[in-house]
């Protein structure tokens, strides 16, 4: 996993107001947290964080003011319901080696039993525990030839070395849904035949 460099200056103004005035300079408040220290307020680069947050749990490396370096993964993310633009970010401190619970997104390859069934994603992405630095973007199960009414369990999705689960292995990730049958079209043309009588 790469980490994204990003600039941050503390900030002391606080409220809405303040807010939104961070917001017209395309900027981004945001608040630092984790290990037992203060939370730290910051602003972030609008379009940078942006293009960051586009990687699920994208390990950011935070210059604060240019005086100190922190490494932070996303934690929250609030974003306008309409525009979509950022409002504010909650970004939780990490360290190298440090174990972190996370979801990570599951992707499924591979054609079903033929007869129209579909797929359904109970969990669309799994919790996991891993490494802080060393977070998977995404993981992948093979779905091929699945039929109706099969599963896929948490314990069945292959992890990368280091990555335990967050869930118990028991737990329902995908599973294949019958293809429903169609109405018969007799029926409307009964229903006309009644209405001209």
């Amino acid at each position: 996993m790469s980490e994204v460099k990003l600039t941050a200056e503390t900030r002391t103004e606080f409220g809405k107001g303040a807010a939104r005035r961070i917001r017209r300079a395309n900027q981004v408040p945001g608040v630092l947290y984790g290990h037992g220290s203060q939370p730290l307020h910051l602003s972030l680069p609008g379009h940078d964080l942006l293009l960051a947050l586009r990687t699920p749990n994208v390990l950011i490396s935070l210059d604060i003011d240019g005086k100190s370096t922190e490494l932070a993964i996303p934690k929250a993310v609030q974003r306008d319901p309409l525009k979509g633009f950022l409002e504010h970010v909650d970004l939780q401190l990490v360290q190298r080696g440090e174990k972190v619970t996370v979801e990570i997104p599951v992707h499924a390859e591979g054609e079903l039993a033929p007869g129209g069934n579909l797929l359904e994603h109970v969990l669309n992405a799994l919790p996991v525990e891993t490494e802080a630095t060393h977070i998977p973007e995404s993981l992948t199960v093979s779905v091929e030839g699945l039929a109706a009414g099969a599963s896929i369990l948490a314990k069945d999705i292959p992890l990368p070395k280091g990555t335990t689960l967050a869930v118990e292995e028991d737990t329902v990730v995908l599973q294949v849904l019958a293809a429903q049958a169609e109405e018969p079209a007799a029926e409307g043309a009964e229903g006309e035949q009644a209405a001209e009588v």
